[in-house]
């Protein structure tokens, strides 16, 4: 799947480890980055739902087309697939997915 992040700091934070230690901690980092990769090598949607420890779901009520992976404890990559001859899956956020 091909790649492309809401933000050039979600980019940046994808690209440089440092600036993603800074913003969320290096387990979340970690994880982020990790989780980032396992989304490009993967051939569409269905891969990364069919992977139970990913814990890849679809989200709804305001955030319903959006998925969350589960990075650490609450941390959770938010993003969204486009559809078409290939499918884009775009980094929209990472945030603590259930609040404090």
């Amino acid at each position: 799947m091909k790649i492309r992040f809401r933000t050039r700091g979600l980019q940046r934070q994808y690209e440089h480890s440092k600036e993603a230690e800074k913003a969320y901690g290096r387990a979340v980092a970690r994880k982020y980055i990790q989780r980032v990769n396992i989304i490009k090598a993967s051939q569409g949607l269905h891969d990364l739902i069919a992977q139970g420890p990913l814990r890849c779901h679809p989200l709804k009520g305001q955030r319903q087309g959006q998925y969350a992976m589960r990075l650490h404890d609450r941390w959770r990559l938010i993003f969204t697939v486009e559809s078409g001859v290939i499918e884009v899956a775009c980094i929209e956020e990472v945030s603590k997915h259930y609040g404090d």
